[in-house]
């Protein structure tokens, strides 16, 4: 996982608007939404190079850096570190562009393992190329 980044790695799959909705009493977003947004956001990425459907395998990795504040726009980033045979292992961050303003923070990064499934549910083998 990186220690200072500067620039998102991998390619934005979801902007969203942190709502009041998603925060606690001090205004904080809670860590399970963000999660939720990377999660969605690997399995899109996921979906797009297994060609199919994917499910969450594991989350390896789970680092929350700083937080998300009500209005902030979350930008997740996706990259795919390793294809396997069915599976597919994905760095994932979370950014946060702060509430009317440039300024934006790394503020999760996590490495997500989706595996794909063929139509009855069982594991199937990931193409050797992207779809």
């Amino acid at each position: 996982m990186s220690d200072s980044a500067s620039q998102p790695t991998g390619d934005l799959i979801i902007r969203v608007q942190a709502m009041p909705a998603d925060s606690n009493a001090a205004g904080d977003i809670f860590g399970g939404w963000v999660m939720s947004q990377m999660d969605l956001a690997a399995g899109v990425r996921g979906a797009e190079r297994a060609g199919g459907r994917v499910v969450t395998a594991a989350v390896q990795s789970l680092a929350f850096r700083k937080p998300v504040k009500i209005g902030d726009t979350l930008c997740v980033y996706a990259r795919i570190e390793k294809v396997g045979n069915t599976s597919i292992t994905l760095h994932v961050e979370a950014w946060a562009r702060r509430y009317l303003s440039d300024h934006r923070e790394l503020v999760t990064e996590g490495s997500f393992v989706m595996v794909a499934l063929d139509e009855a549910g069982q594991p199937t083998p990931v193409p050797p190329h992207p779809a």
